[in-house]
């Protein structure tokens, strides 16, 4: 469109300046060789082209201005194509802005709203943060008191190369009183109750002690998924040689417990060690450290209670509900009864070399196995129950040729000979079970106990005898029962009531053989022949010895004489209760009473003399003692 317009504006200018050249009505130029004009007509034509130069230059003049004004013009024009150009441009970034402000107004809008939401949001999120804020300050105030506590307290166990190790035990001070005397500390031997005859029974006595302090270790660790555990447990109830309570006490540490576990995720148990039996009845499943013991301060417990600690090897399988376990033990066999032939020796005394104890009188039984027992517990969800089984084998070394006056064996050349001396061997065993309910929302807790069978008396507190022997000499088991109610009340988190009533009784196993005269020997255990007569009269001191220039130095109470008092039953009543006076992060401090009442019936005997066949008054020995404990002790955190 601009160079049509350029084109269009000098085609005219170029036409005017023709029109321009050109005079207006001027003649034709004569012909070549026509006449010249006459001079008038000269003249004239001179002014004439005066007039048309002047024209001329004017017109040049116009046209030099045209041509300056189109030039101008076209710069104009090239000015405006600039601006309209700028203008396209302005107008395209305009565009491009009005889009992006389009944009940007939708963006704002939707920002908006999301500023509407998260101002919403923010208004609820500052609630949370004041009421997170005072939280905080809770928390931050529990877990600098926790910090402090924990400062104070210092940690529960010690980390020693990924094994956690826990101290415990406790700090006793502890008396016992008994109306009629036991020669014994706060540990009770309830076979040693003295019948009326025996002098020690005539006084009292009133011990003091500390001995049952009792220090413990528990180390446990994790071996890729089973929890392996090691457990040490002592106290001072042990005697050595030189061991005294003159000026300065001097008992030695025992072991009590000694023993490694490993306990994998399925439920399989297994744990080696001196701890406690399998007969011992469990809180919960089989595993060690989960007996529930009685509250008693006497460390031999409660008549009729089951228990034994010794080596065990043990095999448990635990499931929620209920659990199956197998144990071999380490037996010491008690030997009772009286007027059977020296013919045997089932215990020997022990080696000082070999580590055993050769002071005591006992002496330690040469096992010819293990005993083997068997138990399963159930946990059904309310109460827990228990049965278990016990086989024990027993075994003498018998010289049939050193029996009472009884038919030897062919081939005793002399009583007292070895000849024909055989190994011989028993069996026993027996089965217990227990159940314990727990009451009124656990404020209370019953459990029942019994146990019976042969030659199983030594897994019971009293201790009755597990063999008699025959007059040949051969051994026989006795058969025994124990039974055990057990009432614990938890009135409140520092006060527990308790009362326990407990029995062991052991049968009559009697034999007789005639003598010479043909009257009946009795031999056995509780014979109904033996001499009771003298169970109710006292002796005179036994003396030390004397020596030259020394007196004769009476130290000893007198025994008794003429006394079988072979135990028919005892049975124990007992009543007491614990006070915590502190149970927190720092330890326990409680305190304790016990009362328990202990009587004694020994089977009865006519003093049957086998020389005359003559028997006298039938008598059954009677042994009843008070005894009250007390307790101080400070439990370790």
């Amino acid at each position: 469109m601009k160079k049509l317009a350029a084109l269009t504006l000098s085609l005219f200018l170029v036409s005017g300046t023709a029109f321009a050249d050109t005079p207006k009505d001027a003649d034709a130029q004569p012909a070549k060789g026509a006449p010249p004009a006459k001079p008038k007509a000269a003249s004239k034509a001179e002014n004439s082209n005066a007039a048309i130069a002047a024209q001329l230059e004017e017109l040049r003049q116009t046209l030099q201005s045209q041509q300056e004004q189109l030039q101008l013009l076209k710069e104009e024009l090239a000015k405006r194509d600039r601006q309209i150009d700028e203008a396209r441009e302005a107008a395209a970034a305009a565009n491009a802005r009005a889009a992006d402000a389009g944009t940007k107004a939708i963006e704002a809008v939707n920002t908006t709203a999301e500023v509407k939401s998260t101002a919403i949001s923010l208004n609820s999120t500052i609630s949370d943060l004041k009421a997170s804020n005072e939280a905080l300050k809770t928390t931050v105030a529990t877990e600098q008191a926790a910090a402090q506590k924990a400062e104070e307290t210092g940690p529960s166990t010690i980390k020693y190369k990924g094994v956690s190790i826990t101290p415990g035990g406790w700090i006793e001070a502890a008396t016992v009183t008994r109306t009629r005397a036991t020669s014994a500390d706060i540990n009770t031997p309830f076979t040693g109750i003295p019948y009326p005859g025996q002098a020690i029974g005539k006084v009292t006595e009133n011990n003091f002690t500390a001995r049952q302090s009792r220090l413990t270790l528990l180390a446990e660790s994790k071996v890729a998924s089973a929890k392996v555990s090691a457990y040490y447990e002592g106290d001072f109830l042990g005697t050595g040689v030189t061991s005294n309570n003159r000026q300065s006490n001097s008992y030695v540490f025992r072991q009590r417990q000694l023993w490694a576990s490993v306990k994998f995720d399925s439920g399989l148990y297994i744990s080696g060690g001196q701890m406690w039996s399998l007969v011992t009845e469990s809180k919960k499943g089989i595993e060690n450290r989960q007996e529930a013991f009685p509250l008693m301060v006497d460390p031999q417990y409660i008549v009729g209670w089951a228990w034994q600690r010794a080596y065990q090897f043990r095999v448990a399988q635990n499931w929620d509900k209920f659990a199956v376990g197998f144990s071999i033990e380490g037996p010491q066999t008690t030997i009772g009864g009286r007027g059977f032939p020296n013919n045997f020796f089932i215990n020997a005394p022990g080696a000082g070399g070999g580590l055993y104890n050769f002071v005591d009188t006992s002496g330690y039984s040469l096992n010819r196995a293990p005993d083997f027992l068997f138990k399963i517990a159930a946990d059904p969800g309310w109460g827990h129950y228990e049965i278990v089984g016990i086989l024990s084998s027993f075994r003498n070394r018998l010289y049939p040729c050193g029996a009472l006056s009884i038919a030897l064996p062919a081939g005793c050349a002399a009583t007292n000979s070895v000849t024909g001396a055989i190994n011989d061997s028993r069996m026993g065993g027996g089965a217990g079970a227990t159940a314990r309910f727990p009451l009124f929302a656990k404020k209370l807790d019953l459990a029942l106990h019994a146990q019976g069978g042969d030659g199983i008396g030594r897994y019971s507190s009293a201790q009755l005898a597990d063999l008699t022997a025959r007059p040949d000499g051969t051994l026989v088991p006795i058969h025994s029962y124990a039974w055990l109610g057990t009432l614990e009340a938890h009135a409140n988190p520092k006060f527990d009531i308790f009362s326990y009533f407990g029995g062991e009784y052991a049968a009559r196993t009697a034999y007789n053989f005639t003598n010479a005269a043909g009257n009946p020997v009795p031999v056995g255990y509780g014979n109904a022949l033996f001499n009771n007569s003298g169970c109710s009269t006292e002796t005179f001191p036994v003396p030390s010895g004397t020596g030259i220039g020394q007196p004769s130095a009476p130290t000893a109470p007198g025994g008794l004489a003429g006394c079988a008092g072979d135990i028919h039953h005892i049975v124990e009543g007992t009543l007491g209760f614990w006070h915590k006076i502190y149970n927190g992060p720092k330890g326990r401090v409680q305190w304790g009473l016990t009362y328990s009442y202990i009587t004694k019936y020994g089977w009865s005997g006519n003093n049957f003399n086998s020389a005359t066949g003559v028997a006298g008054p039938s008598v059954r020995p009677h042994a009843v003692d008070n005894m009250v404990w007390t307790s101080f002790r400070y439990y370790l955190p």
